[in-house]
């Protein structure tokens, strides 16, 4: 199962949206619970599935939703979930405790709906690059049409109720996932990520809430989202977008200007490294990747494709090894094939 994924050229890495050089993907998710039922954190099996079979009934019936797939998180192997995950389509939460849980997926991965995690409903749109207006466009049209079939907890003096209080009102968490090589490499990144904290936004890792800044990858997403309208949260968030993009140009103009041989001389070896390495890690691959592209964009190196770069940052994931391999690995058998991947992508003949 989702063996087509791996072959997606129009993932949110695929680097053909707006700003994509430094905002990789834009993505908003929708919270939502069905009025009348216990909210999945208090509710039991049985519960559950009576959830499970009415989103399922409304899922063939919403025109938006008519390319998508429903599923039941139960009859996804381990293997797919940790996939999911890695593409950024699940949440840790989705993946780890999955009984009485489904997941709604369009095939081009835009669109994903979890079904039980956290609240009754997580409705999600991701695009490449800076296009958070295009993600609200697709969701509020998925929501509107559920909203026909569907009669969601909803308080007119509040707003929309969630399992979690942060998310009651909109219940949107609007979010950018930012590559910031040149913020961390100048050691100005931590000063920008406190500034973002005083303002009442958010930043994650990699995967998500709990997770490491790998590959110097950063989500920033909204915190709140009672007493403000869907349109003050996405124009909020993307203010704060464009000054910490505008803060890594800066950046990135700095390291030309006065460290260029000590840029220079970092992205040639990792370049080295990633062509003749025979065993490496995901984190190690990571951190070296995020510079190859940092000197991919400032014309460094010239020869390696973008698709290319940015397709690895997903296939050197352990999940996505596995897959391509078509068997379960062990740790010491992923490090070989990752390096193996690596040489062949990026210039270097396999032994």
């Amino acid at each position: 199962m989702f063996e087509d994924f791996i072959n997606n050229k129009d993932t949110w890495l695929s680097g053909k949206g707006p700003f994509s050089e430094i905002i990789f993907s834009s993505r908003i998710r929708l919270a939502r619970n069905l009025a009348d039922y216990s909210f999945p954190l208090r509710a039991n099996k049985f519960q559950k599935e009576k959830v499970l079979k009415k989103i399922e009934e409304v899922h063939h019936g919403t025109p938006a939703l008519k390319n998508t797939l429903f599923l039941r998180m139960q009859d996804v192997s381990e293997l797919d979930r940790q996939f999911l995950l890695e593409r950024h389509l699940v949440s840790q939460e989705h993946v780890l405790n999955f009984e009485g849980k489904g997941l709604v997926i369009s095939s081009d991965e835009k669109i994903s709906l979890m079904v039980n995690e956290e609240d009754h409903l997580r409705m999600q749109v991701i695009f490449s690059g800076f296009d958070l207006k295009k993600c609200w466009e697709i969701v509020d049209e998925i929501d509107n049409e559920m909203q026909k079939r569907i009669n969601f907890a909803f308080l007119p003096n509040i707003g929309f109720l969630t399992s979690c209080p942060t998310n009651v009102g909109t219940a949107l968490r609007a979010s950018c996932m930012l590559h910031l090589p040149a913020l961390t490499f100048t050691k100005r990144i931590n000063k920008i990520l406190e500034l973002i904290a005083k303002i009442s936004f958010v930043t994650r890792g990699f995967f998500g809430e709990g997770t490491q800044a790998l590959g110097d990858f950063f989500q920033i997403s909204n915190q709140i989202s009672l007493g403000v309208s869907e349109a003050e949260v996405i124009e909020n968030l993307s203010g704060v977008v464009n000054q910490v993009k505008e803060q890594e140009m800066d950046a990135r103009n700095l390291l030309l200007k006065k460290q260029k041989l000590n840029l220079e001389d970092n992205v040639w070896r990792s370049l080295g490294t990633l062509q003749n390495c025979r065993l490496i890690s995901s984190k190690e691959a990571l951190s070296h990747l995020s510079i190859l592209s940092l000197g991919l964009d400032l014309g460094i190196i010239d020869d390696i494709s973008r698709e290319i770069l940015n397709s690895l940052f997903l296939e050197i994931q352990p999940a996505h090894l596995q897959k391509i391999e078509g068997r379960i690995l062990k740790e010491g058998e992923r490090d070989y094939i990752r390096a193996q991947i690596l040489r062949d992508k990026l210039g270097q003949k396999n032994d």
